[in-house]
């Protein structure tokens, strides 16, 4: 299906192939079609189902085999830190989402990395378990948001006054909160205010907030998982 409502630069109307294979409640896919939607670059939207992929999925990604994919004029690119990596290369006139700066654009792949590596573990342990390790999970991931306000500092965003690559990495994760906050019992905002005062500035954003799904359709999605494991 066409993705509608996006505002496109002048530039990227002319006919070009760009299609999005994806997971609606995915907080990886979703940093892809918010640097699409920063970058004003239309696309095709196909949604996928991860209990039955697609042969589609599994030719323009077998190694993986997982979302999101983006297939460029054919040519497929995986895994969404670099996806996002290769649409602000490649579209490179508008919008930028890295730093110029080697050093900072260094710095910004770092945090990305860490919120792949430690906050994306953590969270799945408050929604895929129960007991010990969702206690254990809720704990770190605090720390680790914690560790993220520092970054964030006084700025209105992690990349200074617009959105950046950042940005784009974590923005994904708020709308599970609420499915972290109701299953574990605790309240992000409590905890990391400046997080969610940063949360409600990217919202302010169409790019971000268009894209992003219903935290409460996020949270039955959850639910559902979670019988399915037999954790409720």
């Amino acid at each position: 299906m066409k993705e509608s409502g996006r505002s496109l630069h002048p530039k990227y109307k002319m006919a070009e192939e760009v299609k999005l294979l994806d997971f609606w409640g995915g907080m990886f896919g979703m940093r892809v079609r918010i640097a699409l939607a920063e970058k004003g670059v239309a696309y095709e939207y196909v949604e996928q189902d991860l209990r039955n992929k697609t042969p589609l999925l599994v030719r323009m990604n077998p190694i993986h085999k997982r979302v999101p994919v983006l297939v460029h004029n054919g040519k497929p690119i995986s895994e969404s830190s670099i996806i996002v990596q290769y649409i602000d290369e490649t579209w490179k006139d508008r919008a930028p989402l890295l730093p110029s700066d080697p050093y900072q654009r260094a710095q910004a792949r770092f945090w990305v990395d860490f919120i792949d590596k430690k906050l994306y573990v953590e969270t799945r342990k408050i929604w895929m378990n129960k007991g010990e390790q969702q206690e254990a999970g809720k704990k770190e991931m605090i720390a680790i948001l914690k560790q993220l306000e520092e970054v964030l500092g006084e700025k209105a965003f992690f990349g200074g006054e617009r959105l950046g690559f950042i940005d784009i990495g974590l923005i994904g994760f708020s709308t599970w909160f609420y499915s972290y906050e109701t299953i574990g019992n605790f309240s992000i905002e409590a905890e990391c205010p400046k997080i969610m005062g940063w949360v409600k500035r990217c919202l302010q954003k169409e790019s971000v907030s268009k894209s992003l799904p219903d935290p409460i359709k996020v949270y039955h999605f959850v639910l559902q998982v979670r019988r399915g494991l037999g954790l409720d």
